[in-house]
């Protein structure tokens, strides 16, 4: 029987059933197969500090044999499960979906004072197309941006939103996970947002603005 020695399991395959051990003595790594472990509770990983024998297989080649762990461990299998946590991906999706309700929101707002103050004919297709327009322009601009072509300007991104078509600007970004991930590009355009809509209100509510009906 040779001399032990300890060393660490730099690799493992799982699936394979073996790994190399790097010998705290130096030296080049040690292949270790699963049967040099014997039987324990618990599969070998990466990282764990091992004891062993040196030796040889049956072609001559250097392998760790008669493995043991140096320190103890559970088995996996009654290890306590750390608490759920959300993933990212759905904690995006819910707060995406909450933002988009802007947009009913915001149609209910306008439903409300063309039933109060009729509004001009072409304010629902300004917002109409511009949102249309906004959200192809995103899309070209994803596009570009996957394949490393030429990109359409921030500005130009932030002028359609602020031109009536936010709510297309909305949607792409939450559908197409474009520019939402920007910090100082979302700022803006919230503030584009709420632009938009402190004009709409002044121009188009008579209560707040008495030359509102000469619009309509």
């Amino acid at each position: 029987m040779g001399t032990r020695q300890h060393g660490t399991l730099t690799q493992w395959d799982d699936a394979k059933g073996y790994g190399f051990i790097a010998p705290d003595a130096g030296g080049g790594k040690l292949f270790v197969h699963a049967r040099a472990f014997g039987l324990r509770a618990w599969r070998p990983y990466v990282g764990e500090r091992l004891s062993f024998e040196a030796g040889h297989d049956a072609q001559g080649k250097p392998r760790a044999l008669r493995a043991k762990a140096l320190q103890p461990r559970r088995p996996a299998a009654a290890r306590k499960p750390a608490p759920a946590r959300p993933a990212p991906g759905s904690r995006d999706a819910a707060r995406g979906g909450a933002v988009l309700l802007l947009i009913p929101a915001f149609a209910s707002l306008v439903l409300a004072v063309h039933l109060s103050w009729p509004l001009p004919h072409g304010v629902w297709g300004a917002y109409m197309a511009m949102s249309l327009a906004t959200f192809i322009v995103y899309a070209g601009d994803k596009r570009a941006a996957r394949k490393g072509q030429w990109r359409v300007a921030e500005s130009t991104l932030q002028g359609l939103a602020l031109c009536c078509g936010w709510p297309g600007a909305l949607l792409a970004q939450q559908l197409l996970a474009h520019k939402r991930s920007k910090p100082v590009f979302m700022r803006i355009f919230w503030g584009t947002v709420a632009l938009n809509i402190l004009v709409f209100v002044a121009l188009f509510t008579p209560a707040l603005n008495p030359w509102g009906r000469l619009l309509s």
